[in-house]
């Protein structure tokens, strides 16, 4: 098998595995994951390689998202809920799972595709969905799109770092920033805006 055969072999399963563990597990930068993962097809492998980057990444977001909103689903049936439950509680602020439920009830499911693309919206989101009992198949029809645009999003950032260096290293790192950026920027314009700030 040539290298780059087998960087395919490992990479794209690796990828797959990584993306479907970050929708369970928050702390797995998926985004930055994606996006450097786009930076290296772009420059390694024939044009359709940032296309699978782009496919595995969305059917892995998509498979996270299905198994953690069942582990959910059995959290809101039992008496005692689960600890998966309380963790997506834990990880939703009061007042943006308040808008989450106001947003699914003004644009049902199809809300799932502008949470993906919002820092921290997937989780109240999903929250939302979970607390209105809505059956698994229909939000997954909500959540296919929704994942699609997110992977489209980070390999589209994976693209602009690829094609400004000609170092894939150095397109990885502008990607990361990026990806860094966008989630970090919401959280830190509500702590510096006039107003948000907590009086001694």
């Amino acid at each position: 098998m040539s290298p780059e055969t087998t960087q395919q072999a490992v990479g794209y399963p690796a990828l797959f595995v990584l993306v479907a563990l970050g929708a369970l597990v928050p702390v797995i930068p998926t985004g930055a994951l994606v996006s450097s993962a786009a930076v290296v097809a772009f420059h390694h492998q024939a044009p359709y390689g940032v296309l699978l980057v782009f496919a595995v990444s969305a059917l892995a977001a998509f498979t996270g998202d299905l198994a953690l909103y069942w582990l959910g689903q059995r959290g809101v049936r039992s008496r005692g809920g689960s600890r998966w439950l309380e963790a997506l509680r834990d990880r939703a602020a009061p007042e943006r799972l308040e808008q989450a439920q106001t947003k699914l009830d003004e644009h049902g499911v199809m809300v799932l595709v502008l949470s993906c693309l919002v820092p921290a919206g997937r989780i109240p989101v999903m929250l939302a969905c979970l607390l209105a009992e809505l059956p698994l198949r229909r939000f997954a029809r909500g959540d296919g799109p929704a994942c699609l645009a997110w992977a489209a999003t980070y390999c589209l950032i994976g693209i602009l770092g690829g094609s400004l260096f000609s170092e894939p290293w150095k397109g990885v790192a502008l990607a990361v920033g990026l990806t860094l950026l966008i989630s970090t920027a919401p959280a830190a314009w509500r702590r510096l805006r006039p107003g948000t700030r907590d009086t001694p």
